[in-house]
């Protein structure tokens, strides 16, 4: 039987806020919103038209979790978001107030650059290079 991903959780403060961002700043949908009581909800975006690993919006709930806002992998690149059109994307994010961390370059997997959400976490923005598409869409047959 074939697994995949389904979530990955990011903490955030708010979920109004994070919804937010996600959808306005970064063009994400949002596929559920869902009260769970004691104010928690089940809060799932994802990039349009993506096929997958969607991203729980997880409201933080201890000083702890609170902690790590932002800084969940300790300052490295935390996500990947991946993109048919590197210079479209980078433009729209651009006109949308995204901070990119480090300019567009050229690596031998692909084009990216490293922008942060609205709490810090670091992430890439990167188209892959055709060789390396194919083999990542063969190998999620």
């Amino acid at each position: 039987m074939p697994q995949t991903l389904g979530y990955v959780a990011l903490v955030v403060r708010d979920y109004d806020e994070a919804v937010a961002f996600f959808t306005n700043s970064l063009g994400f949908e949002l596929i559920e919103d869902t009260e769970l009581g004691e104010g928690k909800r089940w809060v799932l975006v994802t990039p349009p038209a993506s096929r997958g690993t969607n991203l729980l919006l997880a409201r933080a709930s201890t000083p702890e979790q609170s902690s790590r806002i932002g800084n969940q992998t300790g300052g490295r690149v935390f996500l990947f978001l991946h993109t048919d059109d590197f210079w479209r994307d980078y433009r729209q994010m651009t006109d949308r107030g995204i901070k990119f961390r480090r300019p567009p370059r050229e690596e031998p997997y692909g084009t990216v650059a490293v922008f942060e959400d609205l709490y810090g976490n670091l992430w890439d923005l990167l188209e892959l290079k055709t060789a390396i598409k194919s083999n990542l869409q063969r190998l999620s047959r």
